[in-house]
């Protein structure tokens, strides 16, 4: 099956675990959060863009579109994933589908998006991450035919969990493993402080 995918960039939360502000603009490992993130995914052969609220020039120096939430009131992952649709369909609809990544996780796998690629193979609608039996919903590579339901299922039926509106497909999961978590994610302060000491072993 040939797929072409796009990026959408979750930020669009609040942060308030870790005291507020953007946790992906923080400095880790001498770069900001989500720089090391899109370091880590290769974004050169993949349109992409951030889901972030607030004011957008704080993104600036990424040179990546920023949309926020087309649902109000910081509604969680789902909206994002849906405000990543919406802008998929609007600037690339040559896309079969649509990768999310959440911005806050510093040790993601390097083949993570070719690997849930691949987890599409056998006509799955939506392929998970999952390590440590542990399933990551919002890191997902997600068909564009989802589109319209999706659309009715936040907007018109108000569902918010993406476990809630996955269960309606195929949804399968992709098993990634190491040391660490690769899908740790910083959201209280003793998570940077945990995620630093993993820093020189790279």
């Amino acid at each position: 099956m040939a797929v072409s995918a796009a990026v959408v960039l979750l930020a669009g939360g609040q942060s308030r675990r870790m005291g507020g502000g953007d946790k992906n603009l923080m400095m880790f490992g001498g770069s900001p959060l989500m720089a090391r993130v899109i370091k880590r995914i290769d974004l050169a052969l993949m349109p992409a863009m951030i889901n972030a609220n607030g004011d957008p020039a704080r993104y600036a120096d990424f040179g990546l579109p920023v949309r926020p939430d087309v649902l109000a009131g910081y509604a969680g992952p789902l909206a994002g994933i849906l405000t990543g649709f919406d802008w998929v369909r609007q600037a690339h609809p040559e896309c079969s589908h649509m990768v999310s990544l959440a911005t806050d996780a510093p040790f993601l796998p390097y083949d993570l998006i070719p690997r849930l690629i691949d987890g599409l193979a056998d006509g799955a609608d939506v392929a998970q991450a999952m390590s440590c039996g542990r399933r990551h919903p919002v890191f997902a590579v997600w068909s564009m035919a989802l589109a319209d339901d999706l659309h009715r299922a936040v907007m018109d039926e108000g569902v918010r969990k993406i476990d809630d509106f996955t269960a309606r497909h195929r949804c399968v999961t992709v098993e990634f493993s190491g040391t660490p978590d690769p899908f740790m994610n910083l959201n209280r302060p003793d998570d940077v402080a945990a995620a630093q000491a993993f820093l020189s072993a790279e």
